[in-house]
């Protein structure tokens, strides 16, 4: 990822374009087609006479033009005919762009695999479901990884439609009417670089289309943050249900030696910050001046290689993490059963009311006994419901039992499976 968004691979794209526009000048008949075969087997460039040049151009196109035509010599004259920078810039940027999606969309298919195979692991893997952060009723690991597959694959559907919409063109001339470029040498052009032309450009192709590609990688680092922050609070010390693999010789602190601390899922959430920083950046490139300005193109210089890097590395991080991940079925029980199993209570309440009684009169017995087990030494809800008089005289002691029954909480866990295809 690091290379496409090197200065080298910069300037390779910008010949590119301009290398494809003078084929479709050739084919049009606009310039000799010995001189485009003079262009493509001599035109090259060098990043630090680029450098030097522009130091006193002031100008990185110009700059980069004049390099070239150093290479190339008199046919030189038939580069950027009618063009203006941003149709270099912005069709040679689509092409970056396109180019790193396609990598992180790689990743993301990597991600997805890792997520579908511990989802297939631990399908049955009975462990408390939490809202609140508070005891809820019994799910399994899995269950909590389908919804993970399930946010990756959305992610993947966005990711695919966002490739179509920045995989734009534009070879439209100064301020976009084509007033000195057949409109002809865009379509050719865009063609030959397997991108659309725009619909309608200005100097530069609106930059609607650049904010959403750098919301869309916020909103695919959000949902890599919200795993980490899930194995995180998983990995407490008083809930260890799951852990992040620890190697051998790593250490979690210089201070205390049995430290083994969620670093990697902290790392995540840390850079998800950094990306949805830029995503108010892109927002603000949107509004520019009258047909351009460059208030934009500082930014771009800047967030577009940072996006781009730190979600493909969070994609590899996050991959690699679930590929490794330690899970504690033993502590899920454990965990699942504290105060004698309070979780059940929604089926005890639900067994009550079949049985006759009022929703109220069942809401509070239940919740008496919930609230008396509740943090307390000793305490055990299913045994105050096996006590309770008024429980014990619409309910058997086989039925309470069945309450108590993580498996009957679970019966349509299937659906879920099926959906993903897991």
């Amino acid at each position: 990822m690091g290379k496409l968004w090197t200065d080298n691979y910069k300037y390779q794209t910008w010949l590119e374009v301009e290398v494809a526009v003078c084929e479709a000048q050739a084919e049009l008949g606009y310039i000799p087609a010995q001189a485009v075969e003079e262009i493509k087997a001599k035109a090259n460039f060098d990043p630090q006479r680029i450098l030097e040049i522009e130091l006193e151009v002031r100008h990185d196109v110009i700059a980069f033009l004049t390099n070239v035509n150093e290479y190339v010599g008199d046919a030189g004259r038939y580069i950027h005919l009618g063009m203006t920078s941003s149709d270099v810039l912005d069709t040679a940027l689509s092409l970056q762009l396109v180019a790193s999606l396609n990598l992180i969309l790689e990743c993301v298919e990597d991600l997805s695999q890792a997520i579908r195979y511990q989802a297939q692991q631990h399908r049955y893997t009975v462990m408390v479901g939490r809202s609140h952060g508070i005891h809820a009723e019994p799910i399994t690991f899995g269950f909590k990884l389908a919804g993970w597959l399930a946010e990756v694959l959305r992610g993947r559907e966005r990711l695919i439609r966002l490739r179509k919409d920045i995989a734009v063109g534009q070879i439209s001339g100064a301020v976009g009417t084509y007033a000195n470029i057949d409109p002809r040498i865009e379509a050719i052009t865009c063609q030959k670089l397997g991108l659309e032309p725009d619909t309608a450009s200005t100097q530069v192709i609106s930059r609607d289309r650049h904010a959403e590609y750098v919301q869309q990688l916020a909103l695919l680092a959000a949902s890599i943050e919200r795993f980490a922050v899930e194995i995180r609070n998983l990995q407490k010390t008083d809930v260890l249900e799951v852990e992040e693999f620890f190697s051998k010789g790593q250490k979690g602190s210089s201070a205390m030696p049995h430290k083994r601390n969620p670093i990697r899922s902290e790392r995540l959430t840390g850079l998800a910050r950094i990306i949805r920083g830029y995503a108010v950046s892109a927002l603000e490139n949107v509004a520019l001046w009258h047909e351009r300005d460059i208030s934009h193109s500082s930014v771009e210089r800047v967030m577009f290689p940072d996006v781009c890097i730190l979600t493909h590395f969070m994609l590899k991080e996050i991959t690699d993490l679930v590929k490794n991940l330690l899970v504690y079925p033993e502590n899920m029980q454990r965990n699942m059963n504290l105060y004698g199993g309070v979780i059940f209570s929604q089926k005890v309440l639900l067994a009550l009311v079949e049985k006759g009684m009022s929703r109220e009169s069942a809401y509070k017995i239940v919740q008496s006994c919930a609230h008396q087990a509740w943090n307390r030494e000793g305490g055990n809800f299913y045994d105050l419901i096996c006590a309770d008089a008024e429980v014990k005289s619409l309910l058997s002691e086989a039925e309470i039992k069945h309450c108590f029954d993580p498996q009957q909480q679970l019966k349509n866990l299937d659906t879920i499976y099926q959906k993903l295809a897991i």
